[in-house]
């Protein structure tokens, strides 16, 4: 079997899918992208097709070494995000050789369904709590929530406040029988960070999600020392050697690596071996589309360490099938590959040239440049 094509859409709202066809008919789909910098990573793709067309996609670990140590200059969100969606797609093309789930080549199964989980969004605090019980409604037993503000290094007891307050509602509106995470987005200062968790300590969360940038890992060990809520990182870290230090000092009891952006669905599966050393869960990140979210169901559904699954999208008007959650659950595939079919008619009317641009934050106090 030998890849003859590789061909990346960019659709609406800001997904790019990839696929990969094969000169035995078969047919591999990955998701490849930096949210804001896609048109990036497709010249990614390009520069490194040369090195695939005419190769087995079935030596997927052969692929990736080539891949990620050809370029010399290795790591970064732009060139794991591009071998991400490349090696996703040869999973699928493997699986599909084989007639078996991606997670039976992996060692099988190690639960029947994932626990899944969403963001509450939400413009009020009442919006966000109406919104929060509807999850609720429908099933969900863990969702999560952001620090919906700008922050700067140090602020005031009523910026807190309004955080503590917003925070309070929601765990007041789901009950205890419903886990909550909140996002801090690296957009709040390691010192900051301390103060808050300490505030936030009575709503029992189950995580507080990069409590600051991951850069100083030194820094976040000094957070999650100083709070019994979980710490959790890992969307903005890529391959194994980024979460090393981070599993080796504790600094996190939950990593979140992104299967769209840490090298993909076997480096995904490295990652949470590491993690499980450190007896630390696996809970995958994933704002993007339904192909990212079929790479991590088929990874969760084998890695005894897992916890939850973040979606944004099932897939309705991308897949033939659409996921389907039933009581905040979804059921693992039994299809081969990654379990879905792309509707390669249905995404024509989402096609676009890739523009989207991540959101720029300005302190109006100062005009200074805030942290998204």
């Amino acid at each position: 079997m030998r890849i003859t094509k590789i061909e990346l859409f960019h659709l609406r709202p800001r997904f790019s899918f990839l696929k990969m066809s094969t000169d035995e008919g078969l047919v591999g789909w990955g998701e490849a992208i930096v949210e804001g910098r896609s048109r990036t990573v497709a010249m990614a793709i390009k520069e490194l097709e040369p090195h695939l067309i005419g190769q087995d996609p079935r030596r997927i670990e052969h692929l990736w070494q080539a891949m990620y140590r050809g370029t010399f200059y290795r790591g970064g969100p732009i060139l794991t995000s591009a071998i991400s969606g490349l090696e996703q797609a040869m999973w699928d093309i493997l699986g599909k050789s084989l007639g078996v789930p991606v997670y039976q080549l992996l060692g099988g199964a190690v639960r029947s369904r994932i626990r899944m989980y969403r963001g509450i969004g939400g413009s009020t605090v009442e919006e966000t709590v109406s919104n929060a019980k509807k999850l609720r409604e429908q099933g969900f037993t863990m969702m999560k929530t952001g620090i919906e503000a700008m922050a700067h290094i140090v602020e005031t007891p009523a910026w807190v406040n309004r955080q503590v307050e917003r925070i309070e509602a929601i765990r007041e509106a789901i009950g205890p029988e419903c886990d909550l995470g909140i996002d801090f987005h690296g957009r709040i200062s390691p010192a900051l960070a301390v103060r808050l968790a300490k505030e936030l300590e009575p709503s029992k969360l189950a995580f507080i999600e990069e409590p600051c940038l991951p850069e100083n890992v030194d820094t976040m060990v000094t957070i999650a020392r100083s709070t019994s809520t979980p710490i959790a990182t890992g969307e903005r870290l890529f391959t194994k050697w980024s979460f090393r230090e981070v599993l080796e000092k504790q600094a996190a009891s939950i990593v979140q690596p992104d299967l769209a952006h840490c090298g993909g669905i076997l480096e995904g599966k490295k990652i949470a071996a590491m993690a499980e050393v450190y007896f630390a869960g696996f809970a995958p990140h994933n704002p993007l589309g339904p192909i990212n979210l079929a790479s991590s169901i088929q990874l969760s559904a084998n890695v005894p360490n897992f916890i939850y699954q973040e979606h944004a999208d099932l897939g309705q008007g991308y897949l033939k099938k659409p996921f389907e959650i039933k009581d905040g659950y979804i059921d693992i595939p039994t299809a081969p590959g990654l379990g879905i079919e792309v509707d390669e008619d249905a995404i024509k009317d989402k096609l676009y040239d890739g523009d989207w641009d991540t959101p720029r934050w300005f302190h109006e106090d100062d005009g200074s440049v805030a942290d998204w």
